[in-house]
């Protein structure tokens, strides 16, 4: 019960409103053994093997792993892990969402919407997904320089104890780039939206919409903040602190409950043994 948590990122991409303040790119995970309900998540999913190829430090231009361990606020873990971890953001990010966080030899970020290479990058999508093809050896194809910078660490979430299956996620922060549109896979993936923090909270709380404690709590956190710059620009000094939440067995049933008091109701069956 109590097995090593599996690392993972996260990744929260926002836009800019013209009206002010911010939205936030969610998307309808498909029913499973995990999860009773179809729940609402950003993009993200666990490290694989391919995120570690010490190769990758070579296709981030000048982001190192020293870097990413310092921005991670981790200096227990390696350097390779630390830079992992944003590439596995990066990959996920492409993988679920669509949004390709890399420069072109252009030096600016990659254009997905020219219909050519929208085209030719939803083929990498998919052979990405199929584990067909790595992030070197699509750096490689397309002269693309990952751009692991524009990812800001936002927080650090451990899956309960009690959890059968149990995550070491790593929460980031992304402005969606200009020419890019995100889309969900339509695979792991079935529905997909922006909202402003305010309406997936209300949703939420209405039950319309089934999100995990670190899903909404996010959300609840990034409703307090005027516009996606001022949030970036703020989160870059946010000091990061484990958050290992508790689960507690009530009369109406399993809550999440944080460090800090606040409780959570998960979604459907998410605290059930497989």
């Amino acid at each position: 019960m109590n097995k090593e948590p599996a690392d993972a990122a996260t990744v929260v991409l926002l836009s800019h409103r013209s009206s002010g303040g911010c939205e936030v790119f969610l998307m309808k995970r498909v029913k499973s053994r995990t999860y009773r309900e179809e729940i609402y998540v950003f993009p993200g999913g666990l490290l694989e093997e391919a995120d570690l190829d010490p190769e990758l430090e070579g296709c981030a231009g000048e982001f190192s792993g020293v870097k990413a361990q310092r921005l991670l606020q981790e200096p227990d873990i390696s350097e390779s892990l630390a830079l992992g971890l944003f590439m596995a953001a990066i990959r996920e990010t492409f993988e679920e969402a669509g949004v390709l966080l890399a420069r072109a030899s252009s030096g600016g970020v990659v254009d997905l919407v020219e219909p050519a290479a929208a085209s030719r990058f939803a083929g990498y999508r998919r052979e990405i997904y199929q584990r067909r093809l790595s992030l070197r050896e699509l750096a490689s194809t397309e002269k693309l320089v990952f751009a692991p910078d524009l990812l800001v660490p936002y927080s650090h979430w451990i899956t309960p104890e009690i959890v059968p299956r149990r995550f070491n996620a790593r929460i980031f922060l992304a402005l969606l780039p200009a020419g890019q549109k995100p889309e969900h896979d339509n695979l792991e993936l079935t529905d997909s939206c922006w909202l402003t923090p305010e309406r997936a909270i209300a949703a939420y709380s209405a039950r319309r919409m089934f999100m995990m404690p670190p899903t909404i709590r996010t959300i609840e956190e990034l409703n307090e903040s005027p516009d996606a710059e001022e949030l970036l620009t703020t989160s870059r000094s946010r000091k990061i602190e484990v958050i290992l939440p508790e689960a507690v067995r009530m009369a109406e049933g399993l809550k999440v409950r944080l460090p800090d008091g606040r409780e959570y109701f998960p979604a459907p069956k998410s605290l059930e043994a497989n």
